[in-house]
């Protein structure tokens, strides 16, 4: 089993951007994905800031994959996504039917990321023949289901053409607008946000009348309010998932990915906390602990 580095879903400042990614090339992390994957008035790193960092992850050996945007709404991002699929050397993971569309135009193979809606063995078989060779598992499902699926007469004969990649750590992205709501939280309107996402490295927290954390708030994005943490499961993914994936945090990603390292096979298990979940591997409400 590998792990992953996701792209990083919040807004930070390019030099931490830039930091985080000589530590992650220091690290013994196996996969990270590079991109602005939320908003495109994101611009601390450009494409060819992205390319470089890529290019230097590499030569530290690891396999690098550039991310997609998930929700294009403008000509001028729709051309930012041909830079990327014109890379000529990375893989790409969309998370957009349209870079699909894109990409298989060209012949090339890509990772179809978490947001595409792969929930059964039929649509997993299309996206192979389009050219996917590594899925990333929609973050609701259950290990159960995807056993089922990777177990359907319909997907033996192409079980060897793709690999398997579970959200294993971080805020679950769950939905994604056309509107704000980082800006809304601040009056703002969307187009005059004034970039404030910058303000809130890890999002801005939601919580209901009993102050219980139900979401967080990513500009369009809307994250779950729990931390989603797999560790405890490693040992029972073995024979389905082929990579785990962590979302970057502000502080304590690598330590977590040490953790989950050593966990691999069961031997350091970890106590989660009060605000961590495991809920919708287990077929559980998401919240849950289990």
């Amino acid at each position: 089993m590998q792990f992953s580095l996701g792209p990083v879903l919040y807004f930070w400042p390019k030099t931490q951007m830039q930091q985080f990614y000589r530590d992650a090339a220091d690290s013994d992390v196996d996969i990270v994905y590079l991109g602005e994957t939320v908003c495109s008035k994101r611009r601390e790193l450009k494409f060819n800031d992205y390319f470089a960092l890529a290019q230097m992850l590499r030569e530290a050996g690891k396999q690098v994959c550039l991310s997609s945007m998930t929700l294009y709404e403008a000509p001028g991002e729709l051309r930012e996504l041909r830079k990327y699929v014109d890379n000529g050397e990375f893989l790409i993971e969309a998370n957009d039917v349209g870079a699909i569309s894109m990409l298989q135009e060209q012949g090339l193979p890509f990772v179809a990321g978490a947001a595409i809606n792969c929930y059964n063995q039929h649509t997993l078989r299309r996206l192979v023949s389009m050219g996917l060779t590594r899925w990333v598992m929609p973050v609701e499902i259950s290990g159960q289901w995807l056993n089922d699926v990777l177990n359907q007469d319909i997907i033996a004969d192409i079980r060897d053409c793709f690999s398997t990649e579970v959200f294993g750590f971080g805020h679950l992205p769950l939905a994604w607008s056309g509107r704000c709501f980082t800006a809304r939280s601040e009056n703002r309107s969307k187009d005059q946000c004034e970039l404030c996402c910058i303000n809130y490295p890890q999002g801005r927290d939601v919580k209901s009348q009993d102050n219980t954390q139900v979401f967080v708030l990513n500009g369009i994005q809307t994250q779950s309010g729990y931390c989603y943490n797999l560790i405890n499961q490693l040992p029972t993914m073995q024979d389905t998932v082929d990579i785990v994936r962590l979302s970057p945090q502000v502080i304590g990603t690598f330590d977590w990915l040490a953790k989950f390292k050593a966990n691999l096979n069961g031997a350091a298990p970890q106590q989660l906390g009060a605000s961590d979940s495991n809920g919708y591997w287990l077929n559980l409400a998401g919240m849950a602990t289990g």
